[in-house]
């Protein structure tokens, strides 16, 4: 992919953020009188790596997962700019899904329709659909980090459009087949599913990434590339936890560490490649 091909994909991002914060900011007019009534009815508590360990002793708030949401999408806002700034003329391949993961977080802002169903009556299929294009989102955010640790380590690849398109269909083969229930939800507003495949996929990503971020610094001979495996563990537990909360205990822990991770790789990628 050529740097205006990708600088364009980030462009593409900014916007799509953008809109999706004006949606979240417009929607929170009329869902914000039911978000007590919308934990009340949740099955269950989330889950995530934090959530399991503070559920016992912690109370779900109904307002933090409207933050949640709203956070993801700054995020994804504040870290795209950032991206497109900082590295809008440098040739680095991994830059470009990292920038897809940054993205992705976008989708979070489907989760509102969980309230949005309460005030407008929707049918439970608009929920369902709505969920798996979310759970695309959050598997092609998992895959294009994946893929950013293998360029790392050496694979070269000619058309990186390839590797977004393998990205693609495999998120959209895992969305479509996880089974889920459209009319209920968890404390995160989070429609019940079958997690156990996310999970699996979750913890063999973050161990497959980690390994190929440290082989590239084998390859390399950079210690640098030690330091970006480190950022994009802390990324993908940062991002688990904040996903997951529905209290202020696991939200300000998850958001501090996926913004230190993106911190922490991103930096060190600067620094590589201002030296090239």
């Amino acid at each position: 992919m050529t740097l205006a091909n990708r600088n364009r994909v980030f462009i593409s991002g900014i916007a799509a953020s953008v809109i999706s914060l004006v949606i979240v900011i417009a929607a929170a007019l009329l869902i914000f009188p039911v978000f007590q009534e919308a934990q009340s009815l949740s099955i269950q508590r989330s889950q995530s790596i934090l959530q399991r360990l503070i559920i016992n002793f912690t109370e779900a708030s109904p307002y933090i997962p409207f933050i949640t949401i709203t956070t993801s999408v700054i995020y994804s806002f504040i870290g795209i700019v950032l991206l497109y700034f900082f590295f809008e003329k440098t040739q680095a391949p991994e830059i470009l899904f990292i920038g897809i993961f940054i993205i992705s977080f976008v989708f979070e802002c489907i989760r509102i329709m969980v309230p949005l169903k309460m005030v407008m009556e929707m049918s439970g299929s608009y929920l369902t659909t709505g969920s798996r294009v979310l759970f695309f989102g959050r598997y092609l955010g998992l895959f294009s980090l994946f893929a950013a640790s293998i360029l790392s380590a050496g694979m070269e690849v000619q058309k990186h459009e390839s590797i977004i398109f393998i990205c693609a269909t495999a998120s959209l083969i895992f969305a479509i087949g996880v089974p889920v229930d459209g009319l209920a939800w968890d404390s995160s507003l989070l429609l019940l599913n079958d997690s156990s495949t996310f999970i699996m996929v979750q913890a063999g990503i973050y161990l497959a990434a980690t390994l190929s971020f440290l082989i590239s610094a084998y390859i390399r001979g950079s210690n640098e590339y030690i330091i970006i495996g480190l950022g994009a563990f802390l990324m993908l537990i940062g991002r688990n936890i904040l996903l997951g909360s529905d209290t202020w205990l696991s939200f300000i822990p998850g958001f501090l560490i996926l913004s230190f991770g993106t911190w922490l790789m991103c930096s060190k990628f600067h620094r590589i490649y201002m030296w090239l």
